[in-house]
């Protein structure tokens, strides 16, 4: 019976009481998004490397490691000697093992010396590989592959020259050994987007004439010679390393950690990329915030509604207690009118989530590299939405219980 009452009162006041409810529809929306945007990120924070088991470098900071081996962003402390890298790449544990070595740059992106291992190993996004739709990998001494969004912002295509700079930032160009775009690696969201591929052979070849950060002044070795040199690097920045099974990881990583010939650091990506988030996740916690401010503010509109048609539904209140309704099914009836309108605005809320996610979750993917996945709500998110109908009972019961206090006579009392 009260149900059918609460039910006719919201139909009676359609128009105020459904903008209530898009108020309420979009405050929740925009914070089950943001979470679901949140979870995404994070999820594809996580999916920046797998696959690999280990990463080894110089010793310095486990973060830092990462900073410079995965996401292209500073320096690493010392380098990696190649007869270092070679008794890692021995040890009977490693199944694979893949060198990268850093330091130049090509209009400031990185450019990352490796081996066609790299494209063959290296995993995002659980289990994905690299993709090359456009061209091939690195075959000659000066191919190089780009990442998409440095073919997009520098218009590059399949074909073209590409001179790579010294250093970070240097205006000193290796510009007498021009490379070329072999291939163009698909959108991954990951820093490889950002990156500029080459061989390690190709970054000991752009160097001969060069020592101490400059060239030699009258040093100029023609490309025929410099082919048929000998371009093992001496030195690597770090080492991606794959483990033939994965219980061999921490024994493997404690002898590379007190490798007597130098001082290493193998991390595991999985726990490093933790510490990361931990540092740059607090935007998250802000964002959360934000829009739950913003579904505060949508009950509070939805109080001052039922406020202010407290006023006008005086008599209607006066009708219902001289039938015989008592001052408490007064009070559960505009309780029940409040969560009906909360509930209606958190399932509109959690729809219009759906259907953006049904339009956006392409082109984020491609713009961004953050995937959202279409699947059921999450215990946390069923939570957030009866927290939402549980508030606006809450939030209803100061004017109901403002309804509950006016008396009969109240009601039918003429004001001018």
């Amino acid at each position: 019976m009260i149900l059918r009452l609460a039910i006719g009162s919201l139909l009676a006041r359609a128009l105020t009481v459904g903008m209530t409810v898009l108020a309420i529809a979009l405050s929740v929306a925009l914070f089950l998004g943001v979470e679901k945007l949140r979870s995404g990120a994070r999820a594809s924070f996580a999916d920046t490397i797998s696959g690999t088991d280990l990463i080894v470098g110089a010793r310095s900071g486990s973060v830092q490691l990462l900073l410079y081996s995965v996401f292209r962003i500073g320096n690493a402390t010392n380098n990696v000697t190649w007869e270092t890298y070679q008794d890692i790449a021995a040890r009977p544990e490693v199944d694979w093992i893949v060198p990268i070595s850093l330091g130049d740059s090509h209009r400031q992106f990185r450019v990352m010396g490796t081996t066609q291992g790299f494209f063959a190993h290296y995993r995002y996004r659980s289990g994905r590989s690299l993709d090359i739709p456009d061209g091939h990998g690195l075959e000659d001494l000066y191919d190089a592959v780009i990442g998409a969004d440095v073919a997009a912002t520098l218009g590059y295509a399949v074909g073209d020259p590409i001179v790579v700079s010294h250093g970070l930032a240097s205006f000193a160009a290796h510009d007498d050994q021009p490379f070329r775009v072999a291939g163009i690696i698909a959108k991954t969201g990951t820093p490889v987007d950002r990156t500029v591929i080459v061989s390690l052979e190709a970054l000991e070849a752009i160097h001969v004439d060069w020592q101490g950060g400059a060239q030699m002044p009258g040093q100029s070795t023609p490309v025929e010679v410099i082919r048929t040199m000998d371009l093992t690097p001496s030195a690597i920045t770090a080492a991606l390393v794959g483990v033939e099974s994965r219980l061999q990881i921490f024994g493997l990583q404690r002898w590379i950690n007190q490798y007597p010939e130098e001082p290493l650091l193998a991390i595991l990506p999985g726990v490093a990329l933790g510490e990361l988030w931990q540092i740059v996740g607090v935007a998250e916690t802000a964002l959360l915030g934000v829009s739950a401010m913003v579904v505060v503010t949508a009950l509070l509109g939805m109080v001052a509604m039922i406020f202010s048609s407290l006023n006008e539904r005086r008599r209607e209140m006066a009708i219902w207690r001289a039938m015989g309704a008592r001052p408490a099914t007064i009070l559960g009836l505009l309780v029940l009118e409040a969560m009906l309108m909360a509930a209606a605005g958190a399932v509109l809320g959690l729809a219009v989530v759906y259907l953006g996610l049904v339009v956006a979750q392409p082109w984020v993917d491609s713009a961004f590299g953050i995937w959202l996945p279409i699947e059921l709500p999450a215990v946390r998110e069923l939570w957030a939405l009866a927290g939402v109908i549980g508030a606006g009972a809450l939030a209803s019961l100061l004017p109901a219980l403002r309804a509950y206090r006016l008396s009969l006579a109240d009601g039918m009392m003429v004001r001018t």
